[in-house]
Parts: structure tokens; C-alpha cells; sequence
């Protein structure tokens, strides 16, 4: 075990694990810790606490300082910098006839790089756009092509329920998303219900996937033959959530389905979740998508 604090660069980004020494840092509280990309100014955002050592990327580096006020307007004066470095720097786009998007500016806190981040459909040559704005700045730049799900997180805005992004408001890190997710959660595969604002899968499909997994193991599929007290039949609707099954009977197949509930049938032979025609022409357009 190691004591640790959580240490975080931006606004809603990836925590990262740093040694306070003999230090009692809060959560909200600004400290200089040295990084791979030089010294920076973080926030903490997890109080000193224990961890275990395989939780660690080893090795630890130890915080330098508290933030002191002059730190604090040096963090002030990079954000002025940013702006201005936004605005020169679409100049220098037009000017080189660049196809490409810049969404965000960021100064490193020691002011020896500066780092440029764009979108673009593809490969885009650079390399006269950094020597002009290196030209200009008079220090490292660093150009970054980022995929759409970043520049969503980095710009923000407002999803489909009506709520900002999550992942500009407390999604540290992107988790993986599956079309088999949104399947399983009985969700229609219409590209359009199940993508976000950045046209990507949405992330909230990940948050309730283990609840579904769960029921799953005890609940019947579409397709499955189940005995119901009033005989045997197949599963032809199921609510994973109520645990509600609509069952036609052999009895009586030109019947309309009778509801059941999971705890009063008994499983015969269960099914596999399928995809129909609409859903495979609408799953091919997902991948075409995720590959873009």
C-alpha cells in the first residue's frame, strides 16, 4: 500500500496518482507536480488516501508544491495566451489552405510547448503550419489530430436527452461502447437512437450494461420454449426490466401471446439474440461509422 493523491490536468480528465511526501492536500486544491510533458499545475481531485501498489504506475513522482499565487496567475495568463494562440493560429490554417479543423488550444503551465488540437477527414501536412507558427511563438509546438468522441469532451454541448455530454462533465476517461450492448439492452439499432452528438455510439449505453447482463443469465430470450402453468409455448417479446414475457403457446398458435412472468415459467431450451435484416443494414452503417 502507498499513500497517493488523485491529480487531474483538466477539467474533466484522467486522474493521476502522485506522492504527497508529508503533505495533506484537499480535494479543489492547486499543486505543481512534474510530468512526462514538463512541470505542471493540477487539481486535486482525491485526497491523500491508500491505494494498493498494483493500482501504481511506478514510479511515483512526489508533489513539488502547493500552488502559490503567483502560479495561480500564471495559470490565469496561459488562458488569455490560448485564445490568442486560437486566433493566430486559423489565420495560419486559411493562409497554408489547410483541410482542417482546430478545436482547442493548450499552453504547458512551464510555457515550453504549446499544443494544437484539430480534427480533419484525414492525413493533413503540417509541416508548414508548425514552422509558421513556431515562427511566432517561439517555442515547441506540438499539432494533434483527435477523433470526434475528443473533440466532443473538448467543446461540449448538449446530447439527445437534453443534458450536457457526460464526457465533458464527469467522464474522466472513454470506455469502451459495443453495438452487441445496445442488442442486449433491447434498444432499436437505428443509427440515429443509439449514437451521440459526435455520431459515435453513446456513452451512457456502457452504464447500465452489467444490470443487463445480469438479467439476461435469469431471464428467458425471444425465441426461447419455455413451460408456462398453462403449457408449453415460445418467448415471442420479452421486458428485461419488469422480468415480463409474452409466451404463444403450442396449444393454441394462432392465439394472441399471453404475458408471464419470468418467475412462473420454466426454461426447455433457450434462444440466441439475433439480429433481423433492418438491424444488420443498420449495423453495417455503425461500423462504417466507427471505422470513419
Amino acid at each position: 500500500m502507498a499513500e497517493v493523491i488523485g491529480v487531474r490536468f483538466k477539467d474533466v480528465g484522467k486522474v493521476y496518482y502522485f506522492d504527497p511526501g508529508d503533505s495533506h492536500m484537499e480535494v479543489g486544491q492547486r499543486v505543481i507536480v512534474e510530468t512526462a510533458r514538463g512541470i505542471e499545475c493540477g487539481e486535486v481531485a482525491l485526497a491523500n488516501r491508500e491505494v494498493s501498489d498494483k493500482d501504481i504506475v511506478k514510479p511515483l513522482k512526489k508533489v513539488i508544491r502547493a500552488a502559490n499565487k503567483a502560479d495561480l496567475k500564471k495559470l490565469a495568463d496561459n488562458k488569455v495566451k490560448e485564445k490568442q494562440a486560437f486566433q493566430i493560429c486559423l489565420q495560419k490554417i486559411e493562409k497554408n489552405k489547410l483541410d482542417m479543423k482546430l478545436i482547442g488550444v493548450e499552453y504547458t503551465f512551464d510555457n515550453n510547448k504549446i499544443l494544437f488540437y484539430f480534427t480533419a477527414d484525414g492525413r493533413v501536412d503540417f509541416r508548414e503550419l508548425v514552422k509558421d507558427l513556431a515562427s511566432v511563438f517561439r517555442t515547441r509546438i506540438e499539432l494533434r489530430q483527435i477523433g470526434v468522441r475528443d473533440e466532443a469532451k473538448l467543446l461540449g454541448g448538449l446530447g439527445i436527452c437534453g443534458k450536457p455530454f457526460c464526457c465533458s462533465t464527469f467522464l474522466g476517461e472513454f470506455q469502451p461502447v459495443s453495438i452487441k450492448m445496445a442488442k442486449e439492452q433491447g434498444l432499436s439499432l437505428n443509427p440515429v437512437k443509439i449514437s451521440g452528438t459526435c455520431g459515435r455510439l453513446m456513452c451512457c449505453l456502457k452504464y447500465e450494461q452489467h444490470s443487463y447482463e445480469d438479467l439476461l443469465k435469469t431471464t428467458p430470450k425471444a425465441g426461447a420454449y419455455v413451460s408456462t402453468p398453462d403449457g408449453r409455448g415460445h418467448v415471442v417479446e420479452v421486458n428485461l426490466l419488469t422480468g415480463l414475457l409474452k409466451v404463444v403457446l403450442d396449444k393454441n398458435k394462432d392465439a394472441a401471446a399471453r404475458p408471464y412472468c419470468k418467475e412462473d415459467v420454466k426454461l426447455i431450451k433457450d434462444a440466441q439474440i439475433k439480429l433481423d435484416h433492418e438491424e444488420l443494414a443498420a449495423l453495417h452503417e455503425l461500423k462504417a461509422l466507427e471505422k470513419e
